[in-house]
């Protein structure tokens, strides 16, 4: 789907839930202020979730230049400090960011952003992410523009506050792995095509049934991936880890 602006993934879940029923779930929340591809879990789909949150991810991030905020986006408060930055460069390869206060990242049992909208401030924790890119595509007097790929985690926000006297006026979701916004019109996608980033371990009839009810198969893990999909004619069983020279289901679809 293509999220708007001014709603949370969560909203978006909600209305699913509401006119399909049944169980419903998202895979990498955006923020309210962001838009762009949310990709939404239906029934055992759901169970999908924990390897589509790890791929990398692509934005289209507008910095306000200028301007500060007290959350990195245009729902903090805002200050013109009218100093604009001389370099616009942001990170790239590995980056330890501290965690926002505006995060749902919990610390003490509790979510920052509930600490935050009640007037608290804790130190947060720290964690390494990975730029891959971070090119600038466009530029003028006030903002800049750039687009990001990066790992699973990263705050767009806290990159753009590298520059100082900025903040993420704007950022919207391009990319998930091999998934695009430009096909996010609310389509559904069957767990094939969402899982075809991972290699293929065709099973044959005694095979398959064996994996239906979790046992392991032979083959390993080609090319160094650890997770590998288990397929019959073309339709998604189960997907596998690899250990040793075995392919054990981790989580069974059908």
């Amino acid at each position: 789907m293509d999220k708007p602006a001014g709603i949370t993934s969560h909203d978006v879940v909600a209305r699913v839930r509401r006119e399909r029923g049944g169980k419903v779930g998202h895979a990498g929340t955006l923020d309210p202020f962001a838009t762009g591809l949310l990709i939404v879990m239906l029934g055992r789909a759901t169970r999908l979730q924990r390897y589509l949150l790890a791929l990398p991810k692509t934005y289209l991030a507008t910095a306000r230049l200028g301007w500060r905020s007290s959350t990195g986006d245009p729902d903090g408060e805002l200050t013109e400090t009218g100093r604009i930055p001389e370099r616009l460069e942001l990170p790239t390869g590995e980056v330890t960011q501290r965690v926002p206060m505006t995060s749902a990242v919990k610390v003490e049992g509790e979510r920052l952003y509930k600490k935050a909208h009640r007037g608290e401030s804790v130190e947060t924790p720290t964690r390494q992410v990975t730029v891959h890119r971070a090119e600038l595509v466009e530029s003028g007097e006030e903002r800049a523009t750039f687009e990001i790929e990066c790992s699973s985690g990263t705050y767009v926000r806290t990159l753009i506050e590298t520059l100082e006297d900025a903040y993420c006026e704007s950022l919207r979701r391009t990319a998930i792995g091999h998934l695009s916004v430009t096909e996010a019109v609310e389509v559904e996608v069957p767990v094939e095509e969402l899982m075809s980033f991972l290699p293929e371990r065709p099973l044959d009839a005694d095979e398959a049934d064996g994996v239906s009810h979790g046992v392991a198969v032979d083959g390993g893990s080609p090319d160094a991936h650890d997770r590998v999909r288990l397929t019959r004619d073309g339709r998604l069983l189960a997907i596998a880890r690899s250990e040793d020279d075995k392919l054990r289901p981790e989580v069974v679809l059908a």
